[in-house]
């Protein structure tokens, strides 16, 4: 045998035996919320910024990268009990670095401080979770791990021994909550492409900082997850560090230099200054509501009934859709409507007059080419039941400026959030597809406030869907036509889909033929 196929075959078998099992989980702790923070400086300012006889929630939209960063640092600084974050995943670079920073930080001065990360992506920092689980005061936890510490999210996925349907089921939930006083819940991971500091592509994307009952909930939720049996303690994966102190240390220098600079601008689009200007005149700007959390179960990402059917995340966003009296707008970065339930609830909407709109990726926009395949299999049919279909067009959102200064960077839509009858707002982590109902785990929020609904469709109609092609149907109700309009303030249309080379419609063609629709 040649020696560069014998190393090969060594490199393999190291791998396999590096894929074993788990080690026992051990006895784990029981943890909850800390129920009473009504004296601390971030519960005051929560309750002194209600006016009296107020809903009994409050609610700002962040819609840019710059603000929702500040305020994740302004809550971090600010807490005196507790910090519990919900994450999918956390990238290693500057945002990374700097946000596990400041739960050090925060752990030092004595806070509480629970970490529960998705396994799919944390081989990338296990170090980095290690390190900060090592300081007093510091939980981190691993929601679904696999055995398999090193190499790409699918490489460990495909050597997870049997145990790929489970490992494949994926905690995609965001969550950040202060004090069980002030929540964040949205689209954003914690990476830099998040925060409008990624040099090749940035996320036009949405979260939502809540006070009031609605934080309870949200408490409750993430307690649930993390006491959930698929919850690890990251030592029980890793082993403990020999040396703690060592431990410590070395994540004190990986993270001593990462640097996030506050937003240069006062202001947000909806005149909001950064929250941690509010927080300095102790006064948050906030539209105050009713709403319902939708928080699937934990045990989605193992369970073989649960993947039937949609949970409660999606399944509360379906029905606010069925509730619809005049019209709904949809915005998803990865919207499959499947043939089962998606087209069919999609058709029915229209036959009742509803009103729908959708804003999602064009392909030159997204970051996942084969879900973007999945989705324009249906657009033909959603242009001729009277959908409107708006793709993000990143060279127009890049000139536009209306969502963030992207430089020369590529926009990329990952909001996902919808309007329904100008009433409701739903906002959240879950996606418009089978993965989301039916894989990953997710959180949204539906909001009963036409006030909120208001400042996003306003933000949408401020833009005049510059940043954007609207796809129509040529007579023949065959052929797409994208339009957009140029920085002169003329229509231009094409028929060629934007950004579509040959060699991407080759590769797209044959990933279709091997990936499910299911799996989108």
């Amino acid at each position: 045998m040649p020696l560069p196929w014998r190393f090969l075959l060594l490199a393999l078998a190291t791998l396999v035996a590096a894929c074993g099992s788990l080690p026992p989980r051990g006895d784990v702790p029981v943890s909850r919320a800390i129920a009473h923070t009504a004296d601390t400086p971030l519960a005051r300012v929560a309750e002194s910024s209600r006016p009296i006889e107020a809903a009994p929630s409050g609610f700002q939209l962040l819609p840019l990268g710059e603000f929702a960063f500040d305020a994740r640092v302004a809550l971090a600084r600010r807490a005196e009990r507790s910090l519990d974050l919900q994450c999918y995943y956390i990238g290693r670079d500057e945002a990374g670095h700097a946000l596990l920073r400041e739960l050090r930080d925060a752990a030092q001065r004595g806070v509480r401080v629970r970490l529960l990360v998705d396994d799919l992506h944390a081989a990338d920092v296990d170090d980095l979770l290690a390190g900060l689980a090592a300081h007093p005061n510091v939980e981190v936890r691993l929601f679904n791990p696999m055995p398999l510490r090193r190499g790409t999210a699918l490489f460990r996925l495909l050597l997870s021994k049997g145990e790929f349907q489970r490992h494949n089921r994926r905690m995609h939930n965001k969550l950040f909550v202060a004090d069980n006083a002030v929540a964040i819940y949205g689209g954003r991971n914690v990476a830099d492409e998040y925060f409008m500091r990624n040099h090749e592509a940035n996320f036009i994307d949405l979260d939502v900082l809540s006070t009031g009952r609605v934080v309870a909930d949200l408490s409750d939720g993430f307690d649930r997850y993390w006491n959930s049996e698929l919850a690890w303690p990251v030592q029980a994966v890793m082993g403990k560090p020999a040396d703690a102190a060592s431990a410590r240390q070395r994540f004190d220098s990986a993270v001593a230099d990462a640097q996030i600079d506050p937003p240069e601008i006062p202001a947000d689009p909806m005149g909001h200054a950064t929250i941690e200007n509010q927080l300095q005149e102790g006064r948050l700007v906030m539209a105050y509501a009713t709403a319902q959390v939708h928080a699937d179960p934990p045990e989605k990402a193992e369970s073989r009934e649960l993947i039937l059917e949609p949970t409660q995340a999606v399944r509360g966003l379906l029905d606010a859709f069925s509730a619809a009296r005049e019209e709904v707008v949809l915005v998803s970065p990865y919207f499959v409507p499947n043939a089962m339930v998606g087209m069919p609830l999609l058709r029915t909407a229209r036959e009742n007059g509803i009103h729908v709109v959708l804003i999602t990726n064009s392909l030159g926009s997204t970051d996942e080419p084969v879900v973007h395949n999945g989705y324009s299999i249906h657009r033909v049919e959603m242009l001729r039941i009277g959908m409107e279909l708006y793709e993000v067009s990143p060279t127009q959102a890049r000139q536009s400026r209306r969502f963030g200064d992207f430089g020369r960077s590529i926009p990329r839509l990952h909001a996902k959030a919808a309007i329904v009858d100008g009433q409701r707002l739903l906002v959240g982590s879950a996606n418009l597809d089978v993965r989301s109902a039916v894989g990953n785990t997710e959180l949204s929020v539906v909001i009963d406030s036409p006030a909120l609904a208001g400042e996003l469709t306003a933000r949408m109609a401020s833009d005049r869907f510059s940043s954007v092609y609207k796809l129509r149907l040529l007579p023949d109700q065959k052929t797409i036509e994208w339009t957009h309009t140029d920085e002169q303030g003329q229509v231009r249309a094409t028929t060629d889909e934007p950004d579509n080379g040959l060699w991407l419609r080759a590769k797209l063609w044959l990933l279709s033929l091997l990936v499910n629709e299911r799996d989108l």
